[in-house]
């Protein structure tokens, strides 16, 4: 995986937990088929899937009311 990456979308979801579960899934999902949103044959699946977050071109929802929580609990960076 690039680390810049990482980094970029570890800034934009705030929490690691959060951020390692929706690029497990999306990878699952480029695994099973799914197509890609971007035009980038060369990446890899989670290299895909953190370009598409970073880019914003996928989104997620938080389902569970406890993990809302633990993400709104992040402290801001000074």
């Amino acid at each position: 995986m690039n680390a810049e990456l990482c980094n970029d979308a570890g800034e934009l979801i705030g929490n690691p937990n959060v951020l390692v579960n929706i690029v497990s899934t999306r990878v699952r999902q480029l695994n099973n088929g799914d197509r890609p949103l971007l035009d980038a044959p060369l990446l890899g699946a989670a290299d895909m899937a953190l370009t598409e977050l970073v880019d914003g071109k996928m989104d997620y929802e938080l389902t569970d009311p406890v993990a809302v929580e633990i993400h709104t609990a992040k402290t801001p960076k000074q």
